[in-house]
């Protein structure tokens, strides 16, 4: 399973090299993912090769990954959506009222995006039987619900719950945009009928998609660090700037429900353990084992020093809400595409799997057999 967390998502690339590497035959038969995220997890879905080879290509591409390549601002649209605003105040209109299409414009990843996958690959690798099931998950503007599209074999389930279903689709580039177009930064995206925006929006159960797919055994990598290595305090006395505000906002989004998520598996396992063997579980519940890899190091405090690195208008911009702050970094480092960081992050992950090995292993060598689908 792989979050969200914009230029963030660069850590989970340095993690499946090293599992590629040290594990080449190994096949993730069900791939999940939403926002940054769900982009990696495509990638995974479509190469036409191994994991190594696919995992290469992946770190190829962040390598080539830049501001330009990912989102520009475009303040023509902006200010145009103000003026007509304003205009209406004072003519006291009340209908009609301006759209603002997102401060970003995602058109330079649409473009990327396009150029380096071949969706196509995703049925080849589902017909080979490397692959069971890719699965992106979004918002609808229309319901609110969290809806995850599902590109898989004939038998895999979809499935309705509280605010959250599943369809079945053949994944396009417009459902890897739609996970990913955080709401008023990026415009919302047309899938079907409806409008799309960021599936970590309102994605109460992250995990659910895969568990729901059938996987016995979940990997998950996770943007956040030990919160105790934390060093970075505020001051008492300095007023928290937008983005600061931004920061804990896309945190809340991007990793909170799914802390959350583990949190409630590990629980519920601890009950179906504690059952006695002539008790079934109740409501068809079963027990699903979990790997959760973490940063070795704060993401976010990596950021600081490489804000310099962005381009003039969105260093003006980033500049102009608080983002220099020291204690800003993480509102920075989600919108920091630059390969100076996202490499770092890469090397990160990657020195992260190594040296936590062993207990990766193990779990590959238990849950990554036959009749056991992993994601």
């Amino acid at each position: 399973m792989l979050t969200g967390g914009g230029a963030r998502a660069a850590y989970q690339v340095g993690v499946l090299c090293a599992i590629a590497e040290r594990a080449p035959a190994f096949e993730f038969p069900i791939l999940t993912g939403v926002s940054a995220g769900a982009i990696n997890a495509v990638y995974l879905a479509a190469h036409r090769g191994p994991l190594a080879a696919a995992a290469a290509t992946l770190r190829t591409e962040w390598s080539r990954l830049t501001v330009d390549r990912v989102y520009r601002v475009r303040p023509i649209g902006i200010g145009r959506a103000l003026l007509r605003s304003l205009a209406q105040m004072a003519l006291g209109r009340r209908s009609g009222a301006a759209a603002l299409h997102g401060i970003l414009d995602m058109q330079p990843l649409r473009e990327f995006l396009a150029a380096g996958i071949d969706l196509a690959g995703i049925d080849l690798n589902i017909a080979a039987g490397r692959l069971r099931a890719a699965a992106l998950s979004a918002t609808s503007y229309a319901s609110g619900d969290t809806v995850t599209f599902v590109h898989g074999s004939p038998d895999v389930p979809t499935w309705r719950r509280a605010l959250r279903y599943a369809v079945r689709v053949r994944l396009t580039i417009d459902h890897v945009m739609a996970s990913a177009a955080l709401p008023i930064l990026f415009s919302a995206v047309p899938v079907g009928d409806a409008f799309y925006g960021d599936g970590s929006v309102r994605q109460t159960a992250p995990l659910a998609p895969a568990i729901h797919l059938g996987a016995g055994a979940l990997l998950v990598i996770t943007q956040r660090a030990d919160p105790e290595q934390r060093s970075v305090v505020p001051q008492l006395g300095n007023y928290p700037t937008l983005a600061e505000v931004g920061g804990l906002l896309l945190h809340s989004i991007f990793l909170d429900a799914l802390e959350a998520d583990v949190e409630r598996l590990e629980r519920l396992n601890r009950v179906l353990a504690g059952l006695p063997a002539s008790v079934p579980a109740p409501d068809g519940l079963r027990p699903v084992k979990l790997l959760v890899v973490r940063p070795s190091r704060d993401l976010g405090e990596l950021a600081a020093g490489h804000g310099a690195r962005l381009p003039p208008l969105i260093r003006w911009v980033v500049r102009g809400v608080g983002g220099d702050r020291a204690t800003a970094v993480d509102f920075l480092s989600y919108l920091l595409f630059d390969p100076a960081y996202t490499t770092t992050l890469i090397e990160l992950g990657y020195e992260d799997a190594r040296g936590d090995w062993p207990r990766i292993e193990r779990f590959l060598a238990a849950e990554g057999k036959p009749g056991k689908p992993m994601a």
